[in-house]
């Protein structure tokens, strides 16, 4: 079954609890963007925010790290209680050292990559995984255009993941919406993280129905 995270991005911040209840019948996790205006030109959610998210919905939350230094961030997100941490393999120099941190504590590691960062980077850590994130727009913003190309990418971890008896998760960010939504699934997601393509959504009752059955 396909999951829907909603990234709270695109949500109206002004009523984010209200926001949050409004599409809960219809997602499966919460998706939390972190960025430090250093990796990425934006600065997004902290601390007091996430644990804010808390106390709104007791569905599982992914927070995304796209800041410069995850290693700073790490312990502080598992004892807030995150279900899963989601690192930019562009970001850090022991990236086994946190995945096994990450793992640790039972909570999920995932790894990802920028648009422009070449597949084979991962590779040597897709067996300790639980998934890999790919990202489908340039990190920063909700909002964007669906980057084509990133159907290469899903296509070829599916590829992997069979070639080599793995059993990561395939999750993708950025730009999915209801035109697109079937190829991505097709090309082999696993999860579905939408900003745009849930909180603005006029069709998401229909849209949830379809794909998470």
């Amino acid at each position: 079954m396909i999951k829907f995270s909603a990234s709270i991005l695109a949500a109206d911040l002004s009523d984010l609890k209200t926001e949050i209840k409004r599409v809960e019948p219809f997602i499966d996790e919460i998706h939390f963007d972190i960025m430090d205006g250093h990796f990425v030109p934006n600065l997004t959610f902290a601390y007091p925010i996430l644990e804010a998210v808390k106390k709104c919905t007791k569905l599982p939350i992914d927070a995304h790290l796209m800041v410069t230094n995850p290693e700073f961030h790490v312990e502080k997100l598992i004892k807030l209680g995150v279900d899963r941490i989601t690192i930019h393999i562009e970001t850090t120099y022991h990236i086994n050292k946190l995945i096994s941190q990450i793992k640790e504590t039972n909570t999920e590691a995932f790894v990802t990559l920028n648009p422009g960062t070449p597949l084979n980077i991962i590779e040597e850590v897709l067996s300790d995984v639980d998934g890999i994130l790919v990202m489908s727009v340039n990190p920063g913003f909700s909002g964007q255009k669906f980057i084509a190309k990133s159907l290469e990418k899903i296509k070829k971890l599916k590829e992997w993941k069979s070639n080599y008896g793995m059993d990561y998760l395939i999750a993708v960010d950025g730009g999915i919406n209801n035109d697109n939504i079937q190829t991505v699934v097709n090309a082999g997601a696993d999860i579905l993280i939408m900003g745009y393509g849930i909180f603005k959504n006029d069709n998401l009752e229909n849209l949830s129905r379809t794909f998470r059955i």
